[in-house]
């Protein structure tokens, strides 16, 4: 009787995992060769807010999750661990922690990037005589020699949301960290960062120029940590990991955590990983990511655009010699909005909301402003609801909180048409949001454009899944990858984008009256 003959590990190896660590949620999708998803699992992200405007995640607890979310995703595809042939890891931007080199013991728990620790100091750096100073300086430099570079220190501004900030604040508060860091055992890393070392007990230290780009502390023109910043800061230089390709082989899983090694194949932040994801590799290609926050990212091909007001620089991916650059605009706390009008029951489903946007003509009057801006740098501008009247009913609420995702991605929409001297291409949508017909219709008509909708709105761990998929061979090139796309719809503009401009003038008006609270 003749033998069985065995697979080899290689032939065994038919799907790939794309692992996406949100802002709200840790998910993990199985796919297989042909981008379908065969499995997948979903754990809600734990934030802590251990005190007012503070924002954090524990460590452990996420660690947890994601190694819960991988081994659950191939249970549920009736996979074994090892016809996994690669692991994508795509992470919420510009949330980090720091810890010990020899013992690995973290400093602190993560820092969101939604955390307000740093109000303080970015006022009283915005406010500082040196920052003019700089201003002036590299304003001089520019003019004299036209070179982009020194754009955008010539009207740099502190925020909240930027990494190094908080990052000044640790080294100013927690003396354990500032005392590691000047003995050189202090590990600095964002969230794709601290899983990696996890993953490898301690083995690997790295991160990706997506995720070192969204710092705001790696200078993307030099593709390099930014020391001017760091010794303005009082940052030690000797704290950044080094910075690798995005599909890459970053070495294999600890065989003690799924039972078999997982060959790590790419690491990427999570808004360019939705932009691979959606096969936006051409210069002009344009996403639109509408979750928890917002953010809409134009293709900039091997060309980088300078920080310019609303608009920043960012390092797309980077794949052998070839680096892509993205300009992205973003909006805060899209998301955020729609769940808490859950929460306080305007709604019980959050697939009503566009019937109940449509079933009215307008907002009547009534206009909602989210704490998010567009050309002011304002951490005080407060949410609100204005123009409430004794006939306002929860359509009318809820249509104005959906008209304000819209009216913000027609403003964030014209700063890029007047800021990137780009024409244009394919406009793809993605993210919880992207699935409210009322809010992608009111868009197409405001811009007037088509929207394209993926068949599949998870398009950060379909990114990392590919971006791993071409590290390891399960996929060839991109253009397999853009023949395994699946539309589900196209938003076309169906109403003159003039009608909108009455209720769009009110919201302005209304957003104007919020700033500075």
């Amino acid at each position: 009787m003749p033998c069985e003959q065995q697979e080899s590990p290689a032939a065994l190896a038919r799907y790939v995992l794309g692992v996406d660590v949100g802002s709200t949620v840790v998910k993990c999708h199985v796919y297989d060769r042909a981008a379908a998803v065969r499995g997948s699992s979903c754990r809600k992200v734990e934030l802590l807010y251990p005190r007012p405007g503070w924002v954090e995640l524990d460590p452990e607890v996420l660690w947890s999750q994601f190694v819960a979310v991988v081994k659950e995703a191939v249970q549920a595809a009736g996979l074994h661990m090892r016809q996994i042939a690669g692991l994508g890891i795509s992470t919420q931007r510009a949330t980090f922690i720091t810890w010990h080199k020899r013992t690995g013991k973290p400093f602190h728990n993560f820092i969101s990037w939604q955390d307000l620790r740093s109000t303080e100091l970015v006022n009283s750096w915005n406010k500082s005589l040196l920052l003019k100073v700089i201003h002036v300086i590299f304003t001089v430099l520019h003019f004299l020699t036209g070179n982009d570079r020194y754009l955008a220190p010539s009207s740099l501004t502190f925020s909240t949301h930027q990494t190094s900030m908080k990052l000044s604040w640790v080294f100013k508060n927690i003396h354990e960290a500032e005392e590691a860091a000047r003995k050189n055992n202090c590990c600095f890393g964002t969230v794709d960062t601290w899983l990696l070392y996890r993953l490898t007990k301690g083995s690997v230290y790295a991160t990706d120029y997506s995720n070192a780009s969204a710092t705001g502390v790696f200078e993307p023109f030099t593709k390099c940590w930014n020391p001017t910043l760091c010794n303005l800061l009082s940052i030690p230089m000797s704290i950044y990991p080094p910075v690798k390709d995005t599909s890459f082989n970053f070495g294999s899983t600890d065989s003690e955590i799924f039972g078999v090694p997982i060959p790590i194949m790419a690491m990427v932040a999570d808004q360019q990983s939705a932009m691979f994801g959606e096969c936006c590799f051409h210069p002009g290609d344009v996403k639109l990511t509408m979750g928890t926050g917002g953010f809409w990212n134009v293709n900039t091909g091997e060309q980088l655009f300078a920080s310019q007001r609303g608009l920043y620089p960012l390092i797309g991916w980077k794949i052998g010699e070839e680096v892509v650059y993205l300009t992205e605009g973003c909006m805060s706390y899209i998301g955020t909005a729609i769940k808490w009008a859950q929460d306080i029951n305007l709604f019980t489903n959050v697939d009503e909301t566009a019937k109940m946007a449509q079933s009215i003509v307008d907002s009547q009057g009534v206009c909602f402003v989210p704490d998010f801006q567009v050309s002011v740098n304002d951490p005080y501008l407060c949410a609100s609801f204005m123009g409430l009247k004794p006939s306002t009913t929860r359509n009318h609420l809820v249509r104005a909180i959906l008209e304000s995702v819209a009216f913000r991605n027609k403003q964030l929409y014209d700063i890029i048409v007047k800021k990137i001297h780009i024409p244009l291409q394919t406009i793809r949508a993605d993210g919880g949001v992207s699935n409210n017909s009322f809010v992608m219709q009111m868009t197409s008509d405001l811009i007037n454009k088509e929207i394209e909708k993926p068949a599949n709105a998870d398009m950060s761990s379909l990114g990392a899944a590919f971006l791993a998929g071409l590290a390891s061979g399960f996929w060839t090139d991109k253009e397999q990858l853009k023949k395994l796309r699946r539309i589900e719809a196209v938003f076309e503009p169906q109403k003159d984008s003039e009608e909108y401009k009455p209720a769009m003038d009110t919201w302005l008006q209304a957003m104007k009256r919020s700033l500075h609270w």
